[in-house]
C-alpha cells in the first residue's frame, strides 16, 4: 500500500503544481473541456482551491502554494464584508482558507476573518426549529425555513470558534443543528434527505424537497457523503456516540450502494435514464469521512480503513486524469443533474477530498476541519 500511496500523492501534487501556474489565485469550481472555470468569490465552493493549496504547501513547502492561498483568502474579504451574498456555506469558504492559515501561522487577520464568518453562521440559527438557515431569498424565493444536509460540513467553524473564544454558544448551536439532522434528515435505512423545510415561526417540518437529488424520497449520493463526514466531525468535537453511530449508519448505506468499482451513481435511487451520471466527488468526500470514522472506531477500524482505501484507489486508478489535457484530478463528478448543470465533470471539491483522503491514509489528520 505504501508504494501505491506515495505514488498517488506524488502524482496529485505534481499535477496541482502544474495547474496552479494557470489557476493561481482564482476560484475554480468545475472543469469543462479540460480547463477549470473561475467563479465569483461569493460562490460557495470558493474555499476548496485554497484548501488544496494549503494541503500542497504543507506537503512540499513550495512558497507559490502559500502565496496563491493567501491571495485567495484576501479576495474573499469582498463577500465577507458585503454580507448580502453570504449564506450558510461560510464554513466551506473560510475553514480551508482563513482558518487553515491561522492554524498554520497564527495570522491575526485570518483569525478575525474566521471569527466573523463563524458569527455570521451562528446568526443564521433559527431557535424555533433548531436549524441553521441554508440560503437567502436571492437563491430561492421564500426559503427562510430551509435547511440542507450540506450544512453539517460548515459546523466545524462553530466548534473552532467556541474553542478559540472559550465560549460554548457557538458549539451549542452546532449541536442543536446536528440533533435536528439526526431527527429530520437521516432515514431508518441510512439514506439522507437533501432539503427539509421548516415553518420558521412554529419550527415544525412543512415539507421535504429532493433538491439536487432525484426526488424527495431518493438517496442523493453527495448528500449522504456530507452526512457521513459531518457526523464523524460532530463526534470528533462533541464526543457523543450517537453521532458516530449515525456516521456509521449512513456510511454503511453508502458503501452497500456503490458499484463494484466503488464509484457512486449520482443518486442511489436514480431512474435508469439518469443513471449514466456518476458522482466521484461524493465518493472522495465519503472516503475522507469514513477515515474519520475509522479514527474513532476501535472495533471496525480496519474495515473502514480498507474500504476507504479501495474507494480512493479506484478514483485515482480508474477515474483520475493525469495528463496535461485535463486540469481536474478526478473525472465524473456531477453537481446538479435535475438542473442539468455540470454532469460527469471534474469538480474542485472532488479533487480536494481526494487529496485530503490520501493524506489521511498517511496519518495526516486535522489539517482543515
Amino acid at each position: 500500500m505504501e508504494n501505491w500511496l506515495e505514488q498517488a500523492i506524488k502524482r496529485a501534487l505534481n499535477k496541482i503544481s502544474n495547474t496552479s501556474d494557470r489557476i493561481r489565485d482564482t476560484f475554480p469550481h468545475v472543469s469543462h473541456e479540460g480547463k477549470y472555470d473561475a467563479t465569483e468569490p461569493s460562490w460557495w465552493t470558493s474555499g476548496f482551491w485554497s484548501g488544496i493549496l494549503w494541503l500542497a504547501y504543507n506537503e512540499t513547502k513550495n512558497e507559490k502554494f502559500k502565496t496563491f492561498a493567501i491571495s485567495c483568502e484576501e479576495k474573499l474579504d469582498e463577500p465577507l464584508n458585503n454580507y448580502f451574498t453570504l449564506h450558510h456555506d461560510v464554513g466551506f469558504m473560510w475553514l480551508p482558507s482563513a482558518v487553515a492559515r491561522y492554524k498554520y501561522d497564527g495570522n491575526v487577520k485570518s483569525l478575525r476573518r474566521g471569527l466573523i464568518a463563524a458569527s455570521h453562521l451562528a446568526g443564521r440559527f433559527n431557535l424555533n426549529g433548531n436549524f441553521i438557515r441554508a440560503w437567502n431569498n436571492n437563491v430561492q424565493e421564500d426559503c427562510t425555513g430551509w435547511a440542507i444536509i450540506d450544512c453539517l460540513m460548515n459546523l466545524p467553524l462553530l466548534y473552532w470558534a467556541s474553542e478559540y473564544e472559550k465560549d460554548p454558544r457557538f458549539k451549542a448551536i452546532a449541536i442543536a443543528h446536528t440533533d435536528t439532522v439526526l431527527k429530520e434528515f437521516i432515514r431508518e435505512d441510512g439514506s439522507v434527505r437533501h432539503i427539509v423545510c421548516f415553518d420558521p415561526e412554529k419550527g415544525n417540518v412543512v415539507k421535504v424537497l429532493g433538491g439536487q437529488g432525484y426526488s424527495p424520497d431518493s438517496a442523493w449520493a453527495r448528500g449522504a457523503a456530507w452526512c457521513i463526514y459531518g457526523m464523524a466531525l460532530a463526534y470528533k468535537y462533541v464526543g457523543d456516540k450517537k453521532y458516530l453511530d449515525a456516521a456509521k449508519k449512513v456510511s454503511n448505506f453508502f458503501i452497500n450502494n456503490l458499484r463494484e468499482d466503488y464509484m457512486a451513481v449520482w443518486d442511489f435511487r436514480a431512474s435508469k435514464e439518469t443513471s449514466y451520471a456518476m458522482d466521484s466527488s461524493a465518493v472522495a468526500c465519503a472516503a475522507s469521512g469514513i477515515l474519520e470514522i475509522a479514527r474513532f472506531c476501535e472495533e471496525d477500524r480496519d474495515y473502514y480503513i480498507e474500504i476507504a482505501l479501495k474507494m480512493l484507489k479506484s478514483l485515482g486508478d480508474n477515474y483520475g486524469s493525469w495528463e496535461d489535457e485535463q486540469e481536474g484530478l478526478i473525472t465524473l463528478g456531477t453537481v446538479h443533474l435535475p438542473a442539468n448543470k455540470n454532469i460527469n465533470v471534474p469538480i474542485i471539491y472532488g479533487d480536494y477530498y481526494y487529496l485530503e483522503g490520501l493524506l489521511k491514509l498517511e496519518g495526516k489528520y486535522d489539517l482543515i476541519w
